[in-house]
């Protein structure tokens, strides 16, 4: 093999874990987060596919949260899409709250405040790409969480 060549790989999925061959769970993030909203519980990050190791300028995650987990809420410069793939979730995205069921998309623009909810029995889990350079997470402003706290839609998962 060349040096940087880069070869097709599968990667095995286990049906009876839900969980890829050789890809480590890790917590979804390294801190709770001081900040208002920063906060999560029982969320954890997978890594399928590394910028490096794919030779692509995006992530490919999977996120899981176990029944009563949460995000925190936050906002990137960077855009997502998810598809929904293990149970029923709800995501706090803007102004809305949707209901997302396996192979539901789910795209987020730049900027705009999101958290992930499992008010489900069983795990929820979804597929996410993220850009290789990103931005870190950013808590909302003041008028941003102000707003979001205020709309009776939304008020209920901002905490």
């Amino acid at each position: 093999m060349v040096a940087g060549e880069r070869v097709p790989r599968r990667i095995p999925f286990d049906r009876s874990t839900f969980r890829w061959d050789g890809v480590d769970e890790q917590a979804y993030k390294f801190s709770l987060g001081d900040e208002r909203g920063m906060g999560w519980k029982d969320v954890t990050r997978h890594t399928i596919g590394h910028p490096d190791d794919l030779g692509a300028d995006f992530e490919l995650r999977y996120f899981e949260l176990e029944p009563g987990g949460y995000s925190s809420v936050e906002k990137h410069a960077h855009v997502h899409l998810v598809v929904a793939v293990r149970g029923a979730g709800r995501a706090l995205v803007g102004d809305a709250v949707v209901d997302l069921a396996p192979l539901d998309a789910l795209y987020i623009p730049s900027l705009t405040p999101h958290r992930w909810l499992n008010e489900a029995d069983e795990p929820f889990g979804f597929l996410c790409t993220v850009d290789a350079d990103r931005d870190p997470p950013q808590p909302l402003d003041d008028a941003e969480w102000e707003a979001l706290r205020a709309n009776p839609v939304t008020a209920p998962y901002v905490y």
